[in-house]
């Protein structure tokens, strides 16, 4: 399976669903702290998306603003009924008036679709996950810019925009 134009995600309650009209341009676990507290766990998994590639329905998302460990501004999306985080927008590499959205993979029906092709802000990362990053495209911190996940993106996915597990 791939991540393809066509899938469907949403928040826990179903207030809010989208559907992705295009594959996102890169997929990547993030270990910074916010991505940590937001998913309860080690490391959030993320997907850049471009804006006009998804379609939401439902209800709005309510939006929060917070400053990421990059000290970069971001806008944080959230289902208002459930509280799931949707996805965030500014922020990281992206530069202000971004046309990536940053989406929360979990939020996928079909998660088994996601594998991430690269780790960022490993500097955060637990420790015990130290063994097993140490084969993986990692960044201590984030890329010098976008265009090195999406690369890798496209290398490790063999130029299509999907990921495919072995």
């Amino acid at each position: 399976m791939t991540i393809t134009a066509g899938q469907e995600g949403g928040c826990q309650c179903g207030a809010i669903r989208y559907r992705l009209l295009r594959a996102p341009v890169a997929l990547y676990a993030c270990h910074c702290r916010d991505c940590q507290k937001q998913s309860s766990s080690a490391f959030g998994l993320s997907m850049w998306v471009e804006r006009d590639a998804v379609e939401f329905t439902g209800a709005e998302p309510r939006i929060y603003r917070t400053s990421g460990d990059s000290g970069r501004v971001k806008l944080c999306a959230f289902c208002g009924e459930c509280g799931t985080r949707l996805y965030h927008a500014g922020g990281g590499v992206r530069e202000a008036g971004s046309t990536v959205l940053s989406m929360k993979a979990g939020t996928l029906d079909d998660t088994s679709v996601v594998v991430p092709t690269s780790h960022l802000w490993t500097i955060r990362a637990q420790p015990w996950l130290a063994p097993m990053l140490g084969g993986e495209v990692c960044f201590a911190t984030e890329p010098d810019s976008e265009e090195t996940l999406r690369a890798q993106w496209l290398n490790d996915s063999g130029g299509s925009g999907n990921s495919t597990p072995d």
